[in-house]
């Protein structure tokens, strides 16, 4: 019996990490671009025109930095103390878009509506059953000299709106990025 409710748990696991969202990346190098090719890297400043930023937002785009950061700094770059002394410019873009789930309501599982004079009515509509956020990190890679994109990348995904949840799918996404760039 403890061998049945066992095995049943960890199925029960394994199908629930199966269902998890996974990050979506994209990349493309410039003919030739090798990370090796580079010493120092540095952050162009990150413009905002968003009106609803919300109170975590300078936080989360730190977040973001930092671990961009030492992802480079594991592959063998460093990070310049200034932008003029960086031989490659990193521009961050972070957008966050509030979806809605729907679905399409069934004649099975939906009753009709009642509109009058013992008449009812049965059409399909959407219904909406949920809300969620999808976030999209993309980076360029500039060289500064020949002022060209060298790589440019994104990492999307639905995000949690539990912080410590966040700021392990940003660690997951970015390290999985940073992978993609070419050594």
């Amino acid at each position: 019996m403890r061998n049945l409710l066992f095995s049943t748990a960890l199925l029960l696991l394994l199908l629930l990490s199966a269902c998890s969202p996974a990050t979506s990346i994209q990349s493309e190098p410039a003919p030739g671009f090798t990370l090796a090719t580079y010493r120092q890297f540095a952050f162009m400043e990150v413009d905002t025109d968003v009106e609803e930023m919300g109170p975590d937002y300078e936080e989360h785009v730190r977040f973001v930095k930092q671990e961009l950061a030492r992802q480079l700094e594991r592959r063998g770059l460093k990070q310049a103390p200034s932008v003029d002394e960086a031989d490659l410019l990193i521009n961050l873009g972070i957008v966050v878009d509030r979806k809605v789930q729907t679905r399409e309501t069934n004649i099975i599982t939906d009753p009709p509506r009642y509109i009058g004079q013992r008449r009812y009515t049965w059409q399909s509509k959407e219904v909406e059953v949920g809300r969620y956020n999808v976030g999209t990190v993309s980076v360029h890679l500039v060289d500064p000299v020949q002022n060209e994109l060298m790589w440019q990348g994104t990492a999307e995904r639905i995000i949690s709106d539990k912080p410590e949840k966040l700021r392990e799918q940003i660690e997951k996404g970015i390290a999985q990025l940073v992978e993609e760039m070419p050594s």
